[in-house]
């Protein structure tokens, strides 16, 4: 209840104390009272029109009037109300009286806190009554503008229902070729559609009763009463027409010269169709591939070492050297060819159907064409060479999303491969290729573990509270064809051929010796390394790290492994068993990502972590996000109650640092404050 209102009350009472104790008790409690007594018929009468009550408060005791006629007298008063009977106490006889005698709620005197929740109660419910009534008045003052601005509209509007026209505008009616709204009446609206796109507008009108989300325009061929056809856009609105759900179309004559529409259409650097038009044109290629059509693909084609390229000739050039990047690819398309640009130096093509072995020859050719060429930048004459991926397309693939991913999934895999390389992707052959990568990444691991292949970096964790020593994550890499690899492209296939738990080792071996130096040289240093789920479930890691440990003669929690908060749900009870075995040897664990889950703290009730490390997803864009700010800040207080040490990862601007200081977090990790280095 806002405390602004003030409630007028009518207090039908046989006693002035009894009726001044509530008015004090109700302006104690902060609410404002405009109170009025009455004790006979007469004065009832009297209150109600200088008044107006909003609360009627009737004792049953108060020997004058009786209820009845107080109900009677209010009905014929005319306005709104709430009635309460007042009471001694509650009795269920005498309650049950009163309701059948029309009051709204009883009160009684000796229960103020019943009394006044009552009484707000009431007065709520009259105040939303009231709005209710406010609205719906709006609402037909805005239903009868809308009626107006709809018949004097210049677009052609419709309101169906259940397929059926219920109400149109002039315009539409003059759109359409008709007279008056009486030759519409009862019509179906796709009497209004050509036929050859009558099908997909029946699937619109079924996915609008399903309550599905209807796209904001669709393109169609419309047809007059004549039975001549125009095309037109068509928007979609939910709407109501007198008192039922309906749908509110709006048709729009296309009269866009198609000269200017082309010019639209087109990348202003390289004159090739831009990002939209062309996934426009990806999105017909896939309709058709799923009607049938065979031996298109989608090709996506980038100038080798980009950045490299713009650094030597300076970004001012980038566009000429773009251009004539993109005329090489222009002038080898076909008639039925479509080229266009998917992202800043990124030219998608859609080759018309072809064999196989005609694609491979045309990016042979374009490949040859672009690094035989020398491009012009400015002053300066360089060369140029050029990778592609793509996909064929099919009805196995016969979806854009996917279509896209795994053009793009094959030209990172060329690029990995070295400069001016091709992969294609074959849905037909989709195993094959993916053993073939696959068999060429795991071999590439394999060597890498027995040789120099994997190496080490360390991000350092700040602290935010003057901990001693230094704290830093440990970050792997690989060496590849095109310079290092991140985990996330070949740990995914270690896991699948059972390397994890090998890759583990070496990290951890690798990380002890690192930790053994810096000992001797007098740098107490705590390093954070992760652990793969294989590892968990090693049940002779842990004597293994026993024995590296004592090896080293490490002190006691200089090593911390981590895990996700969501992988150590999955394996709890493993997980439970590793934690307390770890602990005795005198290591540290930290679980990652937490804050993720619906209840993260009932976790530390099966594992005994040390650090917490917040969720990445708070820290994004931190200042801008209040609610990510104060959740942070509960998750410390959480924490330290616990004797937990909390760490913010990805961190990336000072303001954040600062909001993290204050939120309470022990620790801060992130580029901003030091990019990964390699570990000597």
């Amino acid at each position: 209840m806002k405390k602004d209102f003030v409630i007028r009350i009518l207090f039908i009472e046989h006693s002035v104390e009894e009726a001044e104790q509530i008015i004090s008790l109700l302006r104690n409690t902060g609410i404002a009272v405009r109170p009025a007594r009455a004790t006979a018929a007469d004065q009832v009468q009297a209150a109600l029109a200088e008044l107006e009550p909003d609360l009627v408060m009737f004792d049953p005791a108060n020997g004058a009037v009786a209820l009845p006629e107080v109900v009677r007298m209010l009905d014929a008063h005319g306005s709104d109300y709430s009635l309460l009977g007042l009471v001694g106490s509650l009795d269920n006889r005498e309650v049950a009286e009163l309701f059948e005698q029309g009051v709204h709620g009883v009160a009684a005197r000796g229960m103020p806190g019943q009394l006044l929740a009552v009484l707000r109660r009431e007065f709520e419910a009259l105040q939303t009554r009231r709005q209710l009534r406010r609205l719906e008045a709006t609402q037909r003052e805005l239903e009868r503008r809308c009626d107006a601005l709809l018949d004097s509209s210049r677009d052609a509007i419709t309101y169906v229902h259940e397929g059926v026209h219920v109400r149109a505008n002039l315009a539409y009616l003059e759109t359409f070729g008709h007279e008056s709204f009486d030759d519409l009446l009862g019509m179906p609206i796709l009497d209004m559609i050509d036929a050859a796109d009558v099908d997909e507008f029946k699937n619109l009108l079924r996915g609008h009763t399903r309550q599905e989300k209807l796209p904001n325009q669709v393109s169609l061929r419309a047809r007059r009463a004549d039975g001549s056809p125009f095309d037109a856009t068509v928007e979609f609105a939910p709407a109501t027409f007198e008192g039922e759900p309906c749908l509110q179309i709006v048709f729009r004559r296309q009269l866009v010269d198609p000269a200017a529409l082309e010019q639209l259409q087109r990348d202003p650097v390289t004159g090739l169709y831009n990002r939209t038009h062309m996934l426009e044109c990806i999105d017909h290629a896939v309709i058709d591939a799923a009607k049938g059509k065979k031996g298109q693909s989608l090709l996506l084609i980038e100038p080798d070492n980009w950045t490299v390229l713009v650094n030597s000739i300076g970004l001012a050039k980038a566009d000429e050297l773009l251009a004539g990047f993109s005329d090489r690819v222009r002038m080898l398309l076909g008639a039925d060819d479509v080229a266009g640009m998917l992202a800043e130096h990124t030219l998608g093509v859609i080759l018309a159907p072809r064999a196989d072995e005609a694609i491979r020859e045309w990016i042979a050719k374009l490949q040859h064409g672009i690094g035989s060429e020398i491009f012009d930048a400015g002053a300066r004459s360089i060369t140029v060479t050029a990778s592609a991926g793509g996909s064929l397309l099919g009805e196995k693939n016969a979806n854009t999303e996917l279509l896209l991913n795994q053009a793009s999934q094959a030209l990172r895999t060329a690029q990995s491969l070295g400069s001016s390389q091709v992969e294609l992707h074959d849905p037909a052959a989709r195993e094959k290729a993916d053993e073939e990568r696959e068999r060429y990444w795991l071999d590439l691991l394999g060597k890498a573990l027995e040789g120099e292949g994997l190496m080490l970096y360390h991000q350092q964790t700040i602290s935010l509270q003057d901990a001693e020593g230094d704290y830093s994550e440990i970050l792997l890499r690989m060496n590849g064809p095109q310079g290092e690899v991140l985990p996330g492209f070949f740990m995914p296939i270690a896991e699948k051929h059972g390397l994890t738990g090998a890759v583990d080792r070496w990290v951890l071996d690798q990380t002890i010796k690192a930790l053994q130096q810096r000992e001797s040289l007098g740098q107490p240093t705590t390093f954070f390394v992760k652990l793969t789920a294989a590892s968990l479930e090693d049940a002779s890691l842990l004597k293994w790290l026993g024995e590296r440990l004592g090896q080293a003669g490490l002190k006691r929690g200089r090593l911390v492994l981590e895990m996700t908060e969501s992988k150590v749900m999955t394996l709890l009870r493993p997980a439970q068993e590793f934690v307390t075995a770890w602990k005795k040897l005198g290591g540290r664990f930290a679980l990652e990502q937490f804050g993720s889950g619906l209840n993260s703290f009932q976790l530390l009730n099966h594992i005994d972590a040390d650090y917490l490390k917040i969720d990445r997803s708070y820290m994004a864009d931190l200042p801008q996000h209040p609610e990510n700010q104060k959740k942070v800040a509960e998750l410390c207080q959480q924490a330290r109650s616990l004797k937990k040490q909390t760490i913010a990862e990805w961190v990336e601007d000072a303001t954040s640092t600062s909001l993290l200081f204050a939120a309470g977090v022990d620790f801060v990790q992130g580029n901003f404050l030091q990019v990964p280095q390699r570990l000597d």
